[in-house]
């Protein structure tokens, strides 16, 4: 699935209820959901805050192999991970990226010349028994 989204706060629950929709079909379990739900959250959040100049964004999730696929597009001038400063203790903002790090099975930045930043974000699967997902994506 893939969505070009506006720069916009209220795009942000729609893609995540949308993927934990089509997780919640596959049998994804809860938990996995749920940090699933965060990451997206805090990727798609970093750029509504921080990209610029662009409209819009694109987010595509893809599942196979029991690996969920998350990448988040933007067209702005992109970044440098290694440059965000850590937040100071008891600060409000500013844990995106150490919550997408500590959710995610693999964390991917890459900035495009003057095309922006993609974060991909992964994310193995668990299934309650039984599941559809299961043995669909078992191929």
């Amino acid at each position: 699935m893939a969505l070009r989204l506006p720069r916009d706060a209220a795009s942000v629950p729609l893609i995540r209820q949308m993927l934990d929709g089509t997780l919640r079909s596959l049998g994804v379990e809860p938990q996995v959901r749920d940090d699933i739900e965060l990451m997206l959250t805090e990727a798609c959040s970093n750029v509504i805050k921080h990209a610029s100049p662009s409209d819009d964004y694109t987010v595509s999730a893809s599942v196979h192999d029991h690996l969920c696929v998350i990448k988040v597009v933007d067209n702005g001038d992109g970044f440098d991970p290694r440059a965000v400063a850590e937040p100071e203790p008891g600060a409000e903002s500013g844990r995106g990226l150490q919550i997408m790090r500590a959710l995610a099975d693999d964390i991917r930045f890459t900035n495009r010349q003057e095309h922006g930043a993609v974060v991909c974000l992964e994310k193995r699967l668990r299934y309650a028994p039984g599941a559809a997902g299961q043995h669909l994506m078992a191929t």
